[in-house]
């Protein structure tokens, strides 16, 4: 029982000290409350101490080794504070070097993650199905977000609720639109929340607590794990853990190798401070893995030197393309480069006599598909917007410039959302291929929007194969599954029921802005783009209300709040007559 009321107690202290870290940055604090919060902070790191040491006192409590080091590390660092809160040792010099606050915030965190993790997580469907457990996070995170932003030391001037949960939504939901410049509306700890609720919407907040329960405690239920393979497209039970921590491997590996990329990019005459090259490098990484669209410049990549900057071009668009084509077929990618070297490159260097043995299916049909149709819709939209943009906007560019630039702009509309010309001067034409690419948008289970690429492959398989007379979608010897068709033109219809929607309801609120950029506008909300035309902050507060609608949507997607809010009917054995429809 003591036991039991000790946990709780240790969860619920760590809790009111995260709340109280919130504080502590939020608000401008006096001498006392300083103080105060000090002692909060200590208490906490002693409670966490004692909670660790009654966990591994019960003889049943094998923790795994990985638990074991992340314990004694936190243990470690949780009794030096405490030693230097006190002073029960003086004169030792190293303890100076923890005498900051921020080790505190540090510690804090390892203690309310540890007794968070320690509670068993339940994903009962007895409560919520898949579809109603992902909306309900997202949902959460925003309001939560636009609270934070809130704070008076959020921002420079303050932000009002409508600005604050714009800001959140658009974060959350990786699309870029602002209403407010974020690098000077801003402050350091108001950026520092974007780009946590950025991070956390482009991977999900199941991701980080599923893992992260399953770290520490080495196992889940079986119901948990079902729930999970459904909201991580694990093909397998056994997989979906080894799949979360995979996703959060790659993205952090990913996001911190193209920030060490761009900071090499940057000059100290562009940004003279080291921490602000640094700031700068890991916010637009992990905007531009996310597909966020997010930066801490103006106007973008347009701003000022930084247009002509090619190499933070280059690495950015590499990020962002590779957060588009989503985790499966990242993992199916490099399963192919794995066979490759073990069964065909190694042996051919050794002079090994080639087995004659049929060539597996190591990509699969949903990466082939994928592949191709991002492939072609990169390489035909640099093209045309290269040749529509030539004597226009690419006019300042040299030649290796206008290709960069012209591939950038094709591929950012697919959800990047980072512009590196003036979307305002745009030709009408090219307006119109970049309405298509947005609209497409990324691939599917990534961390970009639109409609998916695959949903636009399916819609034109089915064309052609309609026009062949064929009753069926054939491609690669495989025959495309009658729900994946049904999927992909649902999906269609309410992406365009939505925007059509959005666009109606803006032009009601805000009739005198005209009808192209109100549905540029909507576009790239509910495709989570983030590129604007530049009205985003001219809207009326209604309008805002919604856009926001629009992205919170098009993030989640229309076709998952219908499964969230419908019953699900139980399967039928049985079967009607079929009649044809008169369609033409």
């Amino acid at each position: 029982m003591i036991e039991r009321r000790l946990k709780q107690s240790a969860l619920t202290i760590s809790i009111i000290s995260i709340l109280a870290v919130f504080y502590d940055f939020g608000f401008n604090q006096n001498g006392i409350a300083q103080i105060g919060l000090k002692w909060l902070y200590a208490f906490t790191l002693l409670i966490g101490i004692v909670s660790t040491a009654i966990r591994y006192s019960k003889k049943s409590n094998r923790p795994l080794f990985k638990v074991l080091i992340f314990d004694t590390i936190s243990v470690l660092l949780f009794i030096i504070l405490i030693i230097d809160q006190f002073k029960i040792l003086k004169g030792v010099g190293f303890l100076d070097s923890f005498d900051s606050t921020p080790w505190y915030y540090i510690a804090i965190f390892l203690v309310f993650i540890r007794e968070l993790a320690a509670k068993k997580l339940s994903l009962s469907r007895t409560y919520f199905n898949p579809a109603q457990l992902f909306i309900i996070s997202f949902f959460g995170i925003i309001f939560l977000g636009a609270l934070l932003l809130m704070l008076p030391n959020a921002s420079h001037g303050g932000i009002s609720f409508l600005n604050a949960l714009f800001t959140s939504t658009s974060a959350v939901c990786v699309t870029g639109l602002i209403v407010v410049d974020t690098g000077s509306y801003f402050t350091l700890f108001g950026q520092c929340i974007i780009l946590t609720l950025i991070q956390i919407g482009g991977l999900g907040i199941m991701t980080f607590a599923s893992y992260f329960s399953y770290f520490f405690r080495g196992g889940t239920s079986y119901e948990n794990q079902l729930m999970l393979s459904d909201m991580s497209n694990s093909s397998k039970l056994g997989e979906v853990f080894s799949t979360l921590k995979n996703i959060l491997l790659i993205t952090i590996s990913i996001e911190t190798l193209g920030a060490i990329l761009i900071f090499g990019n940057l000059s100290e005459l562009e940004m003279p401070s080291f921490f602000e090259r640094t700031f700068f490098s890991f916010f637009h990484s992990i905007s531009a893995f996310c597909n966020a669209g997010f930066s801490t410049l103006p106007n973008s990549l347009y701003t000022g030197a930084f247009r002509f900057n090619y190499g933070i071009y280059g690495v950015a668009m590499v990020l962002f393309i590779f957060g588009g084509l989503g985790f499966p077929i990242v993992f199916n990618l490099f399963k192919y480069l794995k066979y490759l070297v073990s069964k065909r490159i190694i042996p051919f260097l050794l002079g090994e006599k080639k087995e004659n043995l049929v060539t597996p299916w190591v990509i699969n049909l949903s990466s082939r598909i994928t592949l191709i149709t991002s492939l072609t819709l990169f390489i035909v939209g640099s093209i045309i917007f290269f040749f529509f943009e030539y004597n226009n906007t690419l006019a300042e560019h040299s030649g290796f410039g206008k290709v960069i630039t012209a591939m950038f702009s094709a591929a950012s509309p697919r959800t990047a959302g980072f512009n590196t010309v003036d979307t305002s001067a745009l030709n009408f034409s090219t307006l119109m291929l970049i309405f298509l690419l947005m609209w497409v948008g990324a691939s599917p289970a990534s961390t970009g929007g639109g409609i998916k690429t695959s949903t636009f492959a399916i819609a034109t398989l089915n064309f052609w194969s309609l026009a062949r007379g064929k009753s069926r979608i054939e491609i690669f010897r495989r025959e495309i599954s009658d729900i994946s068709v049904r999927r992909a033109f649902a999906i269609i219809t309410l992406s365009l029921v939505i925007i059509g929607a959005g666009v109606f309801a803006i032009t009601y609120f805000d009739s005198e802005k005209d009808l192209l950029s109100i549905a540029f506008e909507c576009f790239s909300a509910y495709s989570t783009v983030g590129l604007s035309v530049g009205i985003t902050s001219e809207l009326s507060s209604p309008s805002k209300l919604v856009i926001i609608l629009i992205m919170f949507v098009g993030r989640v997607s229309m076709l998952t709040i219908l499964i969230a809010l419908i019953r699900k009917e139980k399967f039928k054995n049985y079967r009607y007559s079929k009649e044809e429809i008169l369609i033409n």
